[in-house]
């Protein structure tokens, strides 16, 4: 396995090569004739920063992009600002199971995927569980403005 000092110039070498092309395709060649200031610190900074980027750890990424539990928001409490649709699944284009009027507490489960997340409320007499955006939310205890 090759050693992080090797790693390190690789990427800075990388960061160089990838701004001088970015460079000479961007910018006016007239820029580059003679040596300037200009020239030497879109090259530094070029390098710098894609060096930088090249080094930085990628996210851990999760083999099936689905709804996380996130036990740490379940159970929080949410106003529904606006009559709310309640979907069978995420996103628009899911059926709509049940309609929350404005004013109902819905309450989250810890399921949550990006602004949809799945939520129970009482509607009607009773328990209804689907899945919502989280733009049409307030926290319970936070006073409409």
């Amino acid at each position: 396995m090759p050693s992080a000092n090797y790693l390190t110039v690789l990427a800075y070498a990388t960061g160089l090569i990838a701004t001088l092309v970015l460079a000479a395709w961007l910018t006016p060649a007239r820029w580059w004739r003679r040596p300037n200031l200009r020239a030497a610190g879109i090259l530094v900074a070029g390098t710098w920063g894609l060096g930088a980027l090249l080094l930085s750890p990628l996210p851990a990424a999760s083999p099936v992009m689905a709804a996380t539990a996130l036990p740490p928001h379940a159970g929080i409490s949410y106003t529904v600002f606006d009559d709310l649709n309640l979907r069978a699944d995420k996103g628009i284009g899911a059926p709509r199971i049940a309609v929350a009027p404005a004013g109902t507490v819905v309450t989250t489960t810890g399921l949550r995927d990006g602004d949809w997340w799945q939520v129970s409320a009482r509607i009607d007499g009773k328990e209804v569980r689907g899945w919502s955006s989280s733009l049409w939310l307030r926290r319970a205890e936070e006073a409409r403005r």
